[in-house]
């Protein structure tokens, strides 16, 4: 997916680009951001996961998160870490095995994909009024879709079958990449910052009073105020790409 995105990038003439991912783009981000650290001049995601800092690896990193004051977010975050590992996450255990066995079934059934995908846009993010038309277009695109539900599946069977370039080389420092983290409160997993900045040279840092792991949909005017704060005039990647800087460029009377 990650050399598909790059390749995509390169046909449409843009050698050096920025990216942004939550759920899946996340990981997808951070592999661009492993394989092609020439290219991917900055990222900027918002599913944080990271690992706890070590003394010996990360001294002050380590001593500044344990004399830190825990915020909202991260007080609660092992409650709402706990309740997706435990109870939540039987779905990827099932699509990371046997993927195609349930797409057998959800092709065989609206009604199906309905309460598959359903339940996690209800237990997934911040208490977000759902409407009916909302809930249609998702479930929609999943159904009517040309390669059917099944084919959203088979990327956590290749994911977890990856022992190259699966989710767990996304928690790695990627030390040559700009990155940006945008921290939502209801999280599938909710991780302290300095988690995060066990992922790469953090240049931004964001955390929220709301919004979950459907940010984009359930605030999406929060995370683009973040994006153009990250890579606008002044912010941490500020001007990353050549030519480009951050605000936008004048063709003929068209401000992109």
């Amino acid at each position: 997916y990650a050399e598909t995105a790059h390749k995509l990038m390169l046909k449409l003439g843009y050698p050096h680009y920025v990216t942004q991912g939550g759920d899946w783009g996340t990981w997808i981000t951070r592999i661009l951001s492993l394989l092609y650290p020439d290219h991917v001049r900055a990222s900027h995601i918002n599913l944080i996961r990271g690992h706890p800092p070590a003394f010996f690896a990360n001294p002050v990193l380590y001593l500044q998160h344990k004399l830190s004051s825990p915020s909202a977010r991260e007080t609660g975050g092992p409650a709402r870490s706990h309740w997706f590992v435990t109870e939540g996450r039987g779905y990827a255990a099932e699509q990371e095995t046997k993927p195609q066995t349930l797409g057998y079934s959800l092709g065989d059934s609206p009604v199906g994909v309905l309460a598959w995908i359903y339940e996690k846009l209800h237990d997934w993010t911040d208490g977000y009024p759902w409407t009916d038309d909302e809930i249609l277009t998702w479930v929609s695109i999943y159904w009517h879709s040309t390669g059917g539900p099944a084919a959203s599946l088979r990327i956590y069977y290749e994911a977890a079958k990856d022992r190259e370039f699966g989710v767990a080389r996304t928690f790695e420092y990627i030390p040559k990449v700009k990155l940006g983290l945008s921290f939502f409160p209801r999280e599938i997993v909710v991780v302290p910052k300095a988690w995060g900045r066990t992922m790469g040279p953090v240049v931004f840092e964001s955390e929220k009073e709301r919004g979950g792991h459907f940010a984009a949909w359930e605030c999406p005017e929060e995370l683009v105020r973040d994006l153009r704060v990250m890579f606008g005039k002044g912010g941490g990647a500020e001007g990353v790409v050549e030519g480009k800087n951050g605000y936008g460029v004048e063709i003929g009377r068209t401000k992109l």
